[in-house]
């Protein structure tokens, strides 16, 4: 988040104003209205790079059920991009396709493409999402103020501390039971000493 981005309240209007057609089923095994695809070349040609067969594999999706929602979340990610001051500042194929890859099977695994335009908190994550992983930040915030704000709305980052605390509690029940089978071994030899 070391560079200056646009304003978010921009942003969060544009993703409320996600027209319809980029919320269509994604084309995957001849169903669907939307290629996503054809989205992703294209939004990769603005930067002058020539995407390859291989690389929009990615998006085509071959698993209706898994594919789905990633999917619309790549065509909601484009049409942010679409913007004016993406379209004037991005300029990295590399990190255009990490982002609508990598972070949008992140954000696809714990909401609906739906949940991040409708519902303000998520829709805020959208966003401070795209920007981050850009290496953005809203205009007018810090980088301390992007990220703090930033992790307290990531669904992914509140996952993760779930995680964490789940493993940490395993871990600690397990020496607790170790502790007390210690013990209780240790009372049975004090016993059969006596």
């Amino acid at each position: 988040m070391n560079n200056i981005g646009p304003n978010l309240q921009h942003l969060l209007r544009r993703i409320s104003a996600t027209p319809a057609d980029f919320l269509d089923d994604p084309k995957m095994h001849g169903r669907g209205e939307l290629a996503v695809a054809a989205l992703v070349h294209d939004t990769l040609r603005q930067t002058g790079h020539q995407a390859t067969a291989e690389q929009l594999q990615r998006f085509t999706g071959s698993h209706a059920e898994k594919d789905h929602n990633r999917l619309r979340l790549v065509a909601l990610a484009i049409w942010v991009l679409n913007d004016d001051w993406f379209k004037s500042t991005l300029h990295d194929a590399d990190a255009l396709l990490s982002l609508l890859d990598l972070a949008m099977q992140q954000l696809a695994d714990v909401s609906t493409a739906t949940k991040y335009i409708n519902d303000s908190e998520r829709r805020e994550e959208f966003a401070r999402f795209l920007l981050a992983r850009l290496d953005y930040r809203p205009a007018g915030e810090s980088i301390t103020q992007a990220t703090d704000r930033l992790s307290a709305l990531s669904t992914t980052e509140r996952n993760r501390l779930l995680q964490e605390s789940r493993e940490a509690e395993a871990r600690a029940r397990a020496i607790r039971e170790a502790l007390a089978k210690q013990a209780a071994a240790e009372s049975a030899d004090k016993w059969t000493r006596e």
